[in-house]
């Protein structure tokens, strides 16, 4: 990415779109009777009875593929609900012992502007079987982003030259150039999407949650949210204590974080799980940028250094050279995953010892949701900003970036310049929502599972101790290892069967296990 998709990666995302949801959903006479649904779970809040058509409404499922879909209808802006609406796509994958059934889970992946619709079509593979088999997995897209009401900002070439430009700019004319960019994504959202622009921050998304939940008939919200998908999940928590039913918040974004605090954090994060994937090119032995961890590390800083003023060669798709811009993007995918790290070895092979950056782009190319031929597939980089710019607006002041970034090198000389410039944009956004970063109680909810990952380099470890400490009724799950997000990721037997038995026997685990 570069730095603005680095930042992009700040609100963390899982990839999932190379997965394809392989079950087969039972036939509905197979499925357990329904029941009535109690006149409570449909109720508005207090005081919201103009939102009455909308928590009552009925989803009209139809099948799609081995999965069921609908469209979820919710008031364009809460403030005037009788003003307009929008629809959300949502999607389940039935339950596979369906006599066994507890209810729905809610699943969301991050971003934002992640799919979770494309998350949950993956059901198998994002929790474990025995919540796979006794819950409905349920995905949606949030608000502006995919199939609901997508946002958009710029036409794919344009988002490209965003993308590949120059995320650490050296001097005040490169400086311009980036807060210009800035500012033509920013006038390009409003321009292009209209009043949707101004109503989709995670405040409404979390409304929105709610109606969803009183939808599928369910008296609390089960809830499994992932990286951003847990600033939203405890958004919820935060609006609505008593409809918190077995919720799990894996790879934590504290919903009180500053957005100069999620850079720098995120580059402490990334420069750790960088230095990890390091430690292993080394003992892999012949590592294309050095023979120890330092030499590594400073073998990558030198490459960027290198690739901003000379960008190599690509042999395919549309995009013609490997710049900064575009190899950090790559990197910082293969940092999601460990599973990833002997593919970024090869790739800066290419780009060290054969001046190839075909490889490295295809990494970058799996981050954007791109095709090599320059068509997006989703509008994951632009929802990120329309979401994250009204969360948590910034400054347009070029001197404060200037600070952060040398402030941030201190601990993370790789990453820290790279992210400090990335919240430019959300200088720059035409609209504000009035949103300020906030501590979240949810005083009142059931128990709330946290879970960090001691070397996640998005959501770095001390924000899931953070959030658990804010909250009035949480249990802190510790997973020592690699990679974003540990929940039927991490083939942690110990993570995964403390989460199982929550969600499928109501056991809260212990606080501060660690596995």
């Amino acid at each position: 990415m570069t730095t603005r998709a680095l930042a992009l990666a700040a609100g963390a995302l899982v990839v999932v779109t190379a997965l394809s949801g392989c079950s087969t959903l039972t036939r509905d006479a197979d499925q357990a009777p329904t029941t009535s649904v109690p006149t409570a779970v449909r109720t508005p809040p207090p005081g919201e009875q103009s939102l009455e058509t909308f928590y009552q409404q009925e989803l009209g499922w139809s099948r799609c593929g081995p999965a069921q879909c609908a469209e979820l209808k919710v008031p364009l802006d809460y403030a005037a609900p009788g003003k307009g609406s929008i629809e959300v796509a949502v999607l389940r994958m039935r339950a596979t012992k369906a006599r066994q059934r507890i209810g729905s889970l809610v699943v969301n992946p991050g971003g934002p502007g992640a799919s979770g619709v494309d998350y949950a079509r993956a059901a198998d593979f994002i929790v474990g079987k025995p919540v796979r088999q006794r819950f409905d997995i349920v995905g949606f897209d949030p608000r502006g982003v995919q199939r609901s009401a997508p946002v958009d900002c710029l036409p794919d070439p344009e988002m490209d030259t965003f993308l590949g430009q120059d995320p650490t700019p050296d001097d005040p004319a490169e400086e311009q150039a980036f807060a210009a960019s800035a500012q033509a994504l920013a006038q390009g959202c409003e321009h292009r999407s209209g009043a949707l622009v101004a109503h989709i921050s995670t405040v409404d998304t979390a409304k929105d949650l709610d109606i969803l939940r009183a939808a599928l008939g369910e008296d609390r919200l089960s809830y499994l949210g992932k990286s951003y998908g847990t600033f939203l999940g405890a958004t919820y928590a935060g609006l609505f204590p008593k409809r918190v039913g077995r919720f799990v918040l894996d790879g934590v974004l504290p919903p009180d974080a500053t957005s100069a605090e999620v850079a720098a954090g995120q580059a402490e994060g990334f420069e750790r799980a960088t230095r990890a994937w390091a430690a292993d090119c080394v003992d892999a032995g012949d590592c294309p940028l050095g023979g120890s961890v330092d030499e590594v590390m400073a073998g990558m800083r030198s490459l960027l250094k290198r690739l901003d003023s000379r960008p190599v060669p690509i042999t395919q798709g549309n995009v013609r050279e490997l710049t900064e811009g575009w190899a950090a993007t790559g990197i910082a995918e293969a940092m999601y995953d460990q599973g990833s790290w002997g593919t970024l070895t090869e790739a800066l092979r290419d780009v060290v010892q054969k001046d190839d950056g075909t490889a490295l782009m295809s990494l970058a190319d799996q981050y954007a949701r791109r095709n090599p031929d320059g068509r997006y597939t989703a509008n994951l980089l632009e929802a990120f900003y329309a979401v994250s710019c009204l969360d948590n607006p910034d400054t347009a002041d070029l001197k404060a970036y200037e600070q952060r970034a040398k402030d941030a090198s201190v601990k993370a000389p790789t990453w820290g310049p790279l992210l400090a410039w990335g919240t430019l944009p959300c200088g720059e956004w035409p609209v504000r929502s009035g949103a300020k970063p906030h501590k979240i109680s949810a005083q009142g909810s059931a128990p709330i599972v946290v879970i960090g990952t001691t070397r996640d380099p998005a959501t770095p470890y001390e924000w899931s101790v953070r959030l658990r400490d804010q909250l009035a009724n949480a249990r802190l799950l510790t997973f020592e290892g690699d990679g974003h997000t540990a929940y039927a990721r991490s083939h942690s037997s110990c993570l995964d069967g403390a989460v199982n038995d929550y969600y499928t026997k109501g056991k809260v685990p212990p606080d501060k296990l660690r596995c």
